[in-house]
């Protein structure tokens, strides 16, 4: 399990636990998994958009700046999406992070078919 998966296993527990139990506890450590995963590819994509080409004359520090902010930048973002989910009370958790939910849902389909064919 990579950084992000770990990270999304540590929010979802404090901010919400009901939502995290959900999560059959036989199958967390694969839906965090994939979670990270699929976080960081997302991640890596958005960062390669955002720094674009080389710059023609750019020096080393400038393009080290450039990426690294890339980077920080396209973590912002792919963490509010899919790591880092509101609190139960928020307006936002029926508005917003559709990305996570979808996931949660997949999550629990694989489980339904998995008891299934048991």
């Amino acid at each position: 399990m990579n950084k992000y998966g770990r990270m999304a296993i540590r929010h979802w527990e404090k901010t919400d636990p009901d939502r995290f139990r959900q999560i059959p506890e036989s199958d967390r450590e694969m839906f965090f998994t994939d979670l990270g995963q699929r976080a960081e590819m997302e991640i890596q994509q958005l960062q390669d958009q955002l720094a674009g080409p080389d710059p023609a004359g750019e020096s080393y520090l400038e393009k080290v700046g450039r990426l690294s902010m890339a980077r920080l930048q396209a973590e912002e973002q792919v963490l509010a999406e899919l790591i880092l989910i509101p609190p139960p009370a928020s307006s936002e958790q029926d508005e917003g992070n559709e990305s996570a939910r979808w996931h949660l849902e997949t999550m629990r389909d694989r489980a339904r078919l998995r008891q299934q064919d048991e």
